[in-house]
């Protein structure tokens, strides 16, 4: 459901902020594979691609490509483009 939906995007931004390093444009970036392999985000996520595309799909998020896989996408960059305040 979209209430859901909304909670686990809100909850990625939560986790990218403190896993990712800022950058100069004030967005925040981190690996997929930090992201994949974080406790608190493997608890947290039924479906971490999911996830990301329903961000990605609301502006939240940016990433190469439309699916990241464990191990062959670890050093793709997810874009944070709306940090949190």
């Amino acid at each position: 459901n979209n209430e859901q939906i909304e909670r686990e995007v809100e909850h990625l931004r939560k986790v990218i902020t403190r896993l990712g390093t800022p950058q100069a444009d004030g967005k925040i970036g981190v690996t997929y594979g930090v992201l994949f392999d974080d406790e608190e985000g493997q608890d947290y996520f039924e479906a971490l691609m999911g996830t990301l595309k329903a961000a990605k799909k609301r502006g939240v998020v940016d990433f190469q490509g439309q699916m990241l896989l464990k191990g062959a996408h670890d050093s793709v960059m997810v874009t944070l483009l709306k940090p949190l305040t």
